[in-house]
């Protein structure tokens, strides 16, 4: 079963809807306080001043971000995401709890939300019809906007149980890999088999599953995010942790298996991190249903990829949105609003690529 909807509307009236089942929201110093401690910041006022755009035709009068579970990064950084583009085109904008970016990929396919982000593993699988929510149905509505950062694959314990390295998980751990159908899940098992470790896999947000580890019901949690991850980050604040190394070997083993690359956890990410730490990562980008007017998407880009010190106010991991990354996405084509942009912009993207 998929997460619950869960929604924040900001729109350029200054009037708010926000959604969360049956439960009641609270505004609390322009903080929109969803449930047990979920919240959603505005930037100022409700909304800024609108940017002026000539022709608006066909542009929707609202729309929704796919995000992931509370507590990781694609939550914080695509509700911030949705809030910026609604403070500056003027429109209604939602940010939805999903399952992550396999369900993002069927969501935004379908049109059951404009836009999302995703992971290029799973993006991969998609396109060529081998979701596993849609075996068979390639995700041929789904095209590319922005690149958003790297999501590197890091294991976090307490730094009670002495695990330095992760060959000293013990047999029969539960390892907790985030919500069922996540990068994280997809991968992140099957990895750490390869390289020898025998478990007892769990999911869950990612929220959930910190907790979890910090009352004992969990020993490992095999995080796939961007970083700093704000569930490790919380973690920390109450718990010493560790982050167990990779060899050298272990590493290359992987990076032969799975559609990685290498990729350094710099030291100071957390608090107890004090040296660089060595990993794998898989590229994040935004995506859009095909059939969104260009115009849209085209300032879509412009707001996001204009406002780099904006977005990387909303989440570091942000200081990645550049546009010169817009190469590490070889297979899925751009929407014509983003390639449009792209070569206005001085970046020559290939036909093949041109949605």
């Amino acid at each position: 079963m998929f997460p619950p909807r869960v929604s924040y509307r900001a729109d350029a009236t200054k009037n708010l809807n926000l959604t969360l089942g049956q439960e009641s929201l609270v505004i609390i110093n322009n903080k929109l306080v969803l449930g047990a401690g979920l919240s959603v910041a505005l930037s100022g006022a409700a909304l800024a001043q609108s940017v002026d755009v000539e022709d608006r035709t066909g542009w929707p009068e609202s729309f929704t971000v796919g995000t992931a579970s509370q507590g990781g990064t694609y939550f914080t950084y695509g509700s911030g995401w949705a809030n910026l583009v609604a403070e500056e085109l003027g429109l209604a904008a939602g940010g939805q709890v999903t399952g992550g970016p396999v369900q993002n990929m069927a969501l935004v396919h379908t049109g059951d939300v404009e836009m999302a982000m995703t992971t290029m593993g799973p993006a991969y699988e998609a396109v060529n019809g081998r979701s596993p929510l849609a075996p068979g149905n390639p995700h041929d509505k789904v095209q590319a906007l922005f690149p958003m950062y790297e999501t590197p694959f890091v294991v976090t314990v307490l730094a009670n149980s002495g695990v330095e390295q992760i060959s000293e998980i013990p047999d029969g751990a539960v390892i907790g890999f985030g919500p069922a159908g996540s990068t994280s899940d997809t991968y992140f098992p099957a990895m750490l088999e390869t390289v020898g470790v025998e478990f007892d896999k769990r999911n869950g947000s990612w929220a959930d599953l910190a907790g979890q580890l910090q009352d004992g019901l969990a020993d490992v949690i095999a995080f796939a995010a961007g970083i700093p991850t704000p569930a490790v980050s919380q973690l920390e604040a109450q718990n010493a942790i560790l982050l167990p190394n990779f060899t050298d070997e272990e590493l290359a083993t992987i990076q032969d298996s799975f559609p990685v690359s290498p990729f350094v956890v710099p030291a100071g990410t957390y608090q107890s991190l004090d040296e660089d730490k060595k990993t794998v990562s898989m590229w994040n980008f935004a995506i859009a249903n095909a059939d969104l007017p260009e115009s849209f998407v085209y300032n879509v880009m412009e707001t996001v990829l204009g406002q780099n010190e904006r977005m990387i106010e909303i989440h570091r991991a942000a200081q990645s949105t550049k546009p010169e990354y817009w190469d590490r996405n070889t297979f899925l084509p751009f929407h014509p609003g983003a390639w449009k942009w792209y070569e206005d912009n001085g970046f020559d993207v290939p036909d093949e690529l041109k949605g």
